[in-house]
């Protein structure tokens, strides 16, 4: 098998391939390579350590070559991709992504050591992101299924799984000592057979791109001669190679689409290495290839040695015993397997069996960490950028908000000017949609002075970036732009109060007035009570960021007023012969405008007549027989919960709600609005009178109608908490009483006394005196201390 890959079948060269003996003896040295594999990389940079050629041709958009020289800046570390993007479309992207093991930046890097020039010569960007429109194959292609070359070898070779049989094949043996240019001598071999079998295997575009490519290489020997190298996918040797007119290439060229492009330099991670789509197929497992290319020696010993101080760092107990039988296993297995190194999955079955005990658990730890990893690349200064990007640098430098591929959470305390920056910022980019940071729930206190984000960065956020390059040069300045031409643009009213409370959320003062203005008018001419409900509780919420974040919110106090006051005069007329999804949903709009209201007359001064008008509209919706009982139900929860009803009116009213006369499934609607939503367990566990009430109704519905009302029941009292319903079975059983218990189940047997027990309220003083760091001498713990201890 003299200088071919193991395992392929033949042993004749296709003619003009270059032989052992001489890097140029055949003309230009073609060096086939598979993208993002370590093996070939390091193929790659002994060729050229051998060979010294005078220039070094790279499959690549020849728009970056301006980049180039970028690669001898060390800010410039991989991960990172070439982006291309139209320049009056930014979101029509490509990306061409280069890991530490990729043997195109090994030869980028390997050129500019050597001060050799070095050029892309794969079809333009400007080409290809044009043509990404055009999705018809060239005539006579069409029919030809998309060939996987390393699939085709593999099972030529007798292998089911192409990367077992590539690892075999390059990964474990590297690129030998003696002759270099071997390894590529036997890959053109093998797709050169490929070739004539499927010719251009389903992919009609590569003819047209390895025209390109034959014209640049013929350039670039007239200029230096045979001594050219070229590192491109193993696939276009074959083409390369092919004895072609020039102007048979000009042909396939001729009338291709244009657009204008601009490319740069940006940061890639090796989680979307792993994802296969864009340029280079994704691989599996980034991680472990970047091992592969940095270990010179021992690999499995050192990726193992890795695996165990990763779990360690989680708790995990692995000593050495447990990485040396790991060893033995992985060696083992591949005797075994008959391969010639241990390979991921040895090493994988290795992990699981001893350092995880059999568990996939902490496994999966492993192949998101390691084998996967979350290593993000960084971009120099130096490189092209849109003025909105080089102005978002600058806010993450002043802020130290340093971008990371690893997902992690943020806690802001927006009395702190740098947090309330920082919030600004993330809500800023939020708007532009740039989606680097995700609002998330608040471990701690859910106050308006405190926010917490979760942030990852990922390689897409660039293109994100360019696109809202058009809104401005500067985050803010883009924000308030964007801002403006959503709030003018916008359909529905709840959108733009949404939009108001983000542009209060972000700082954009500048934007305020137009998004007001839009808000006046949209308020004024929509009619749809649904539509002023939906909108005010986002409006209410906004005043709220006043006092935290220095927002003069006057303006947005009239409106929101204004808008409440529509709101009541509307809502009964519009729950009348509702039906039951629309009784539902206008539920909804219900119980938002209760607590907008709420936050309303405490944020506003000199207005405290809005929460009894709300009050009255309740009472109104209460006694309306034309209200679905849903709404009537959920009024009268509204008006307890506000301490607006005694418990006797209450009862009077779920007694008339419950009476014989009234159907089974308006009574159940009522009992659904009634003890439905946040608390309504509990308020049934407290007051047994509305309990008795409840069961004594329940219990007296026909037969014929329970199996009715019992999808309303279940849904309502399923949504309570395990205690909440145990409890509540307890108390049926044996019989829920007036309030006051009678001789035979008297009130305290369910564990609720009528009065407080003093005697078990005292003994939590000791430990609320530990946690104010008291000591019995002291005073007595104050409310403002009990308001410390909740925060």
């Amino acid at each position: 098998m003299d200088g071919l890959l193991p395992g392929l079948p033949g042993g004749e060269r296709v003619s003009g391939a270059p032989p052992p003996a001489g890097a140029f003896d055949a003309g230009p040295l073609l060096l086939g390579v598979r993208h993002h594999g370590p093996g070939s990389a390091r193929a790659v940079r002994a060729a050229l350590d051998a060979a010294a050629p005078a220039v070094v041709l790279i499959e690549g958009p020849p728009e970056a070559d301006p980049l180039i020289p970028l690669a001898a800046d060390p800010g410039l570390r991989p991960p990172v991709a070439l982006l291309a993007h139209a320049v009056d479309e930014p979101g029509r992207s490509a990306f061409w992504p280069l890991a530490e093991f990729s043997p195109e930046w090994v030869a980028i890097r390997w050129a500019v050591e050597h001060g050799v020039p070095a050029r892309f010569v794969d079809l333009p960007a400007t080409h290809s992101l044009a043509w990404e429109e055009d999705t018809g194959e060239p005539e006579g292609e069409a029919e030809h299924a998309r060939v996987d070359p390393l699939a085709a070898l593999a099972g030529a070779a007798g292998y089911d799984d192409p990367e077992r049989w590539w690892e075999d094949a390059v990964e474990h043996r590297g690129p030998g000592t003696d002759e270099p240019f071997a390894p590529f001598a036997a890959l053109e071999d093998a797709m050169g057979a490929l070739r004539e079998r499927f010719g251009a295997g389903g992919r009609p575009r590569d003819l047209v791109r390895e025209a390109y490519m034959r014209l640049q290489l013929r350039a670039a020997r007239k200029e230096f001669g045979d001594e050219v190298a070229v590192v491109c996918g193993a696939w276009h040797v074959p083409a390369l190679r092919e004895r072609t007119t020039v102007t048979a290439d000009r042909a396939l060229l001729k009338g291709l689409p244009k657009l204008k492009t601009d490319l740069t330099w940006v940061p890639w991670t090796h989680r979307r290495l792993a994802r296969s789509s864009g340029y280079g197929a994704g691989i599996d497992s980034p991680g472990w290839y970047a091992h592969l290319f940095g270990a010179r020696d021992r690999p499995v010993e050192r990726w193992l040695t890795k695996v165990a101080g990763l779990l360690r760092e989680e708790d995990r107990i692995v000593s050495s015993a447990h990485v040396i039988e790991a060893v033995r296993l992985a060696d083992t297995l591949a005797v075994m397997r008959g391969r010639p190194l241990p390979g991921l999955t040895e090493t994988t079955d290795a992990v699981r069996a001893v350092l995880c005990e059999g568990s996939d658990v902490p496994l999966s730890l492993v192949y998101d960490r390691l084998v996967v990893g979350d290593v993000l690349g960084e971009v120099p200064e130096s490189a092209p950028a849109v003025p909105l990007q080089r102005d978002l640098a600058r806010e993450q430098r002043r802020l130290r908000l340093k971008p990371e591929a690893l997902e992690r959470e943020l806690e802001l305390d927006l009395r702190k000017d740098t947090d309330a920056a920082r919030g600004r910022l993330l809500h800023r980019l939020r708007l532009l949609g740039v989606g680097w940071g995700e609002p998330a729930r608040s471990r701690g206190s859910t106050g308006t002075f405190r926010e917490t984000w979760r942030l990852r960065w990922e390689p897409e956020l660039s293109v994100r970036i360019a696109e809202a390059g058009v809104w401005g040069t500067t985050v803010l300045g883009a924000a308030t732009a964007k801002a403006e031409a959503d709030a003018i643009g916008a359909r529905a009213l709840a959108d733009v109060t949404a939009l108001a409370e983000r542009c209060l959320l972000a700082g954009l003062p500048d934007a305020l007035p137009v998004v007001m203005r839009v808000l006046a008018d949209r308020a004024a001419l929509d009619a749809d009570v649904a539509h002023l409900a939906q909108a005010l509780p986002a409006l209410v919420r906004s005043l709220r960021y006043g006092d935290v974040r220095g927002t003069d919110t006057g303006a947005l106090a009239d409106v929101a007023a204004a808008l409440a006051e529509r709101v009541f005069v509307g809502l009964p007329p519009a729950c009348t012969t509702l039906d039951t999804d629309a009784a539902r949903e206008m539920r909804g709009h219900v119980d938002a405008v209760h607590g907008a209201v709420g936050l309303l007359a405490e944020t506003l001064t000199g207005r405290d007549g809005l929460r009894p008008r709300w009050r009255a509209v309740l009472r109104t919706l209460s006694r309306r027989d034309t209200v679905p009982g849903l709404l009537r139900g959920r009024a009268v929860r509204l008006l307890l919960d506000d301490g607006v009803l005694e418990a006797e009116d209450v009862a009077r009213l779920m007694g008339l709600a419950l009476s014989p006369g009234t159907p089974p499934g308006d009574a159940a609607a009522w009992v659904e609005g009634f003890v439905g939503g946040g608390g309504g367990g509990l308020l049934l566990v407290h007051d047994e009178r509305l309990l008795g009430l409840v069961d004594a109704w329940l219990t007296s519905v026909p037969a014929d109608a329970f199996t009715d009302v019992l999808p309303l029941l279940r849904r309502t009292f399923s949504a309570y908490e395990p205690e909440v319903r145990r409890t509540l079975g307890e108390l049926v059983r044996r019989g829920p009483g007036s309030g006051t218990g009678s001789a035979a189940h008297p009130a305290t047997s369910s564990g609720f006394a009528p009065e407080p027990d003093a005697g078990r309220a005292d003994a939590v003083l000791p430990v609320l005196r530990l946690l104010l760091g008291r000591t019995p001498e002291q005073p007595q713990a104050t409310d403002d201390d009990l308001v410390e201890v909740g925060t």
